[in-house]
């Protein structure tokens, strides 16, 4: 049986003095620099993940810093602090380890720390894109939306898993529009997308205009701070947002009740009734969490989804690794919690009642 590691960090202080009582007594600018110089923290442990075809086991440990400070702080330190995460999985048995949110971003996203381990590393971002992809298209399913004909949005266009997306949708769709700051990055994309499938794509470094027309949306940059606000929507939009932390302010849900907003989907892990801790329904977790646990599954010791662009041939693969172990979509989350698909439903019967 193969173990895999997973990688993650606090996405607040609240995460912080949730773990660490004696930051609920400092200021903040104080934790800050107090956790840069902490080691890493050992988590948790799992046994019991298993199908009819393969079994894993692992642990989860944590970098002590924050979004911020994983985008700003020199990326030879960063690098080098989550490295010793992945080393003390190492010493916890992993053979494999996956990246979690900002830990997968650093520098050449995954690849120098990959070259610097002896276990093979993952972002987990390919089966990230399947899953987004397959909840954006079951949400619009739901919501009696044809994807096709629908004006589709990818914000953070550039990251890889933005990328990937957009070559997918690029062959499915009539009407795309990518979102980056970078916009001769974009326009290096959108020529390469018209070369491959013909469609001509629309560009935008700001997300007011491209908002204004989507009917779906997918967002998955790397702001430290929300960018998609209530003004931003259109009535009966579908915004999957797949960023940690969060792209879509709060308030979206809280003051559009015309919008539906999701988190991508969360996988069923097969096995049992498992809580991995992250405020996630029993039994499930995150994509990139369970791209980990697949390779594990397989034991494929090897590294799979690294640096900026991915194979999209490796979308199809993982996606059908993962229905082989019986990982599925088990529905939505919203800001407060799960989203099952029968509340996906009623919202649309909400909707569509206040909108005659």
């Amino acid at each position: 049986m193969t173990r895999f590691g997973f990688i993650v960090h606090p996405l607040s202080i609240r995460d912080l003095t949730s773990k660490f009582s004696f930051a609920e007594r400092i200021s903040e600018k104080i934790v800050k620099k107090a956790i840069q110089m902490l080691p890493p923290v050992k988590l948790s442990e799992v046994k019991g993940i298993k199908s009819k075809f393969g079994e894993t086991e692992g642990c989860f440990v944590a970098v002590t810093l924050l979004p911020e400070q994983i985008m700003g702080l020199p990326v030879e330190f960063v690098e080098k602090k989550i490295i010793k995460a992945c080393k003390t999985a190492e010493s916890m048995g992993a053979e494999v380890i996956g990246l979690g949110a900002f830990t997968s971003v650093v520098g050449d996203k995954g690849i120098s720390i990959a070259k610097q381990l002896k276990t093979p590393v993952t972002t987990g971002n390919t089966y990230t894109v399947a899953t987004a992809l397959e909840a954006v298209k079951e949400a619009s399913r739901i919501m009696g939306k044809n994807i096709r004909e629908s004006d589709v949005v990818i914000i953070g266009a550039n990251g890889s898993i933005g990328k990937a997306c957009a070559r997918i949708l690029s062959r499915e769709v009539k009407f795309l529009s990518l979102v980056s700051r970078n916009i001769e990055r974009l326009e290096k994309l959108a020529g390469e997308i018209m070369m491959d499938t013909g469609l001509s794509v629309h560009i935008s470094d700001r997300v007011d205009g491209p908002l204004r027309r989507a009917d779906v949306v997918i967002s998955v940059s790397s702001s430290v701070d929300t960018i998609i606000h209530p003004e931003h929507l259109k009535s009966g939009s579908i915004v999957c947002d797949v960023a940690r932390p969060r792209d879509v302010s709060v308030s979206v849900s809280e003051k559009r009740k015309d919008v539906l907003v999701i988190e991508g989907g969360l996988v069923k892990v097969p096995g049992g009734e498992f809580d991995f801790g992250f405020g996630l329904p029993p039994g499930t977790c995150y994509a990139c969490m369970a791209e980990t646990m697949i390779l594990a599954m397989e034991g494929r010791k090897e590294n799979y989804s690294l640096g900026s662009d991915l194979d999209v041939n490796k979308v199809v693969e993982i996606s059908n690794l993962a229905r082989k172990h019986g990982f599925v979509l088990s529905g939505f989350r919203a800001s407060n919690g799960a989203l099952g698909f029968n509340d996906v439903r009623r919202f649309k019967e909400t909707f569509s009642k206040n909108a005659m």
